[in-house]
């Protein structure tokens, strides 16, 4: 079989904040049932993603996303790439995101049965690969709530000698 003539990622991200990414905006669709972060930010030391909700999360809320997030994290769960025509996509994957001269072949990046969706970066091959989310902050201002989070490392990474630092 002939690879697929994809695009190109613009952006190289960190591969486990860009899967924590995935974990998050799938926790926030089936939270608040809103859709998945159509602005985001996503680097080394701290990250953000924009979720437009008709009212502010609580205090407690937000903590509940951060434990939703690490305890898909701590499952261990493999992220796998698939490819798929257009056409064929499930019916659950957002393509709104995708720009106008995408490739009929799409990219989809799985986090075991948790997420599903097109994307053309990088990321870790296990979600243990991670370490723990940790939101840094959140603001709720006219319907967008912005989510800062970072990264920390867990001692049974840092030990690991197949880690993935980049």
């Amino acid at each position: 079989m002939q690879e697929p003539q994809l695009n190109e990622a613009k952006k190289d991200y960190h591969r486990p904040m860009h899967t924590a990414e995935h974990i998050l905006n799938q926790t926030m669709v089936r939270m608040f049932g809103c859709e998945r972060s159509k602005n985001s930010h996503i680097e080394k030391k701290k990250s953000k993603c924009d979720y437009f909700l008709k009212e502010s999360p609580t205090p407690e809320q937000i903590s509940e996303i951060e434990a939703a997030v690490n305890a898909q994290i701590e499952r261990n769960l493999p992220v796998n790439i698939v490819f798929a025509e257009r056409n064929e996509v499930p019916t659950n994957v957002d393509l709104s995101k995708l720009p106008e001269d995408v490739s009929e072949t799409l990219r989809l990046v799985t986090v075991g049965d948790y997420d599903i969706c097109a994307c053309i970066g990088e990321h870790v091959n296990n979600t243990s690969e991670i370490g723990r989310f940790k939101i840094i902050s959140s603001e709720y201002l006219e319907g967008k709530l912005r989510i800062r989070f970072k990264l920390e490392k867990s001692p049974d990474i840092l030990q690991r000698p197949d880690r993935q630092d980049n």
